[in-house]
């Protein structure tokens, strides 16, 4: 009966125990804890089990507190890997790393986050959405469009891969079968200026277009990058090789902006988006290139959304012309 009664006592005594948690001050005196998974771009985003996951302003934060090990980058470039967080004065944290802690400003630090096993200050993001339109009427129309987007950064270091296919039937016979691939790596020089290299590849079969390869390469500017979303520009130098389905070939320069936009809005819960590229060549038999696509995202929980979006892609060419827009809705996953 002892021995029950002390296991009891010691099961009950681990329930009421609390779970450990990192805690944020704040300037005008609340205190908030949960789990600091990511401060970058000023913003804090922090944990919690009764509202989610909070954005925090970092410069309203007066100081944190965490028994976990981190990484702390006062730059873009270098970090270090404290062993736990301490609360300090007001706008200061304490890292504590053995028998040498050291108080530093948060207006200084520019990321903290959990060190990952392999590349410790990885920062991987990623969505793939899958969409259908079927329409029984005059027109027996199926359309599916599966479209993968992920983003890897660590250090000065940007990898972009995404990959998209687009399967449409009209009256039992196939209207379009087309596959994109694209490459973006980017090599921050600054905090906002960048270098990019660019590899593209689209294949359909059923278009006169059937193949498009473009390298290129250019340089490019963060407008912003926080926890509300993202702005960017490049402009870039291009190799295209165009390939026909009358056996004809171009290959040409030409000249290209390129954007990437997303800002969240409602509390993270809705995001607007708009990616794309507008090329000008350099021959007179291709007069221009538009690849470009704009769409809305809205949350269902913290791993799925419903999406709405419209693509429009283009190419005026001596040889043959391609003008496809799609309207697509559909239901993603994000991580």
């Amino acid at each position: 009966m002892t021995v029950s009664r002390s296991l009891l006592c010691l099961a009950l005594s681990a329930i009421s125990t609390p779970l450990i948690a990192d805690t944020v001050w704040l300037k005008n005196g609340d205190k908030l804890t949960g789990t600091i998974e990511l401060v970058d771009g000023g913003k804090l985003l922090l944990k919690t089990d009764y509202a989610g996951s909070i954005t925090l302003d970092l410069h309203k934060v007066a100081t944190l507190e965490s028994e976990r090990e981190l990484l702390v980058k006062q730059d873009d470039f270098t970090g270090e890997r404290a062993k736990s967080l301490k609360p300090a004065g007001e706008g200061q944290v304490e890292l504590v790393n053995g028998e040498a802690p050291k108080v530093v400003a948060l207006a200084s630090i520019a990321q903290i986050l959990p060190p990952k096993p392999l590349v410790q200050d990885l920062l991987w993001t990623g969505r793939v959405d899958f969409s259908a339109d079927y329409k029984s009427a005059e027109n027996d129309v199926k359309d599916y469009d599966i479209d993968l987007a992920t983003q890897a950064r660590h250090g000065a270091w940007r990898h972009s891969f995404g990959a998209e296919y687009d399967h449409e039937i009209k009256d039992d016979e196939k209207k379009t079968d087309r596959v994109e691939l694209d490459y973006d790596l980017d090599r921050f020089l600054t905090k906002q200026f960048f270098w990019q290299g660019q590899l593209k590849y689209t294949h359909d079969r059923m278009d006169d277009l059937q193949t498009q390869r473009t390298v290129g390469t250019g340089p490019g500017y963060q407008f912003w990058d926080d926890a509300l979303g993202a702005f960017s520009m490049a402009g870039l130098l291009n190799r295209n090789d165009f390939v026909f389905a009358n056996g004809e070939s171009e290959h040409f320069n030409s000249a290209a902006m390129e954007w990437d936009y997303t800002r969240k809005l409602i509390g993270n819960n809705i995001e607007l988006y708009s990616q794309g590229e507008l090329g000008a060549p350099f021959i007179d038999e291709v007069d221009y290139i538009i690849d470009t696509e704009a769409g809305v995202r809205y949350k269902l929980n913290s791993w799925a959304a419903l999406s709405l979006k419209a693509e429009w892609d283009k190419v005026v060419s001596e040889n043959g012309d391609t003008d496809e827009r799609r309207y697509m809705l559909g239901l993603g996953v994000g991580w």
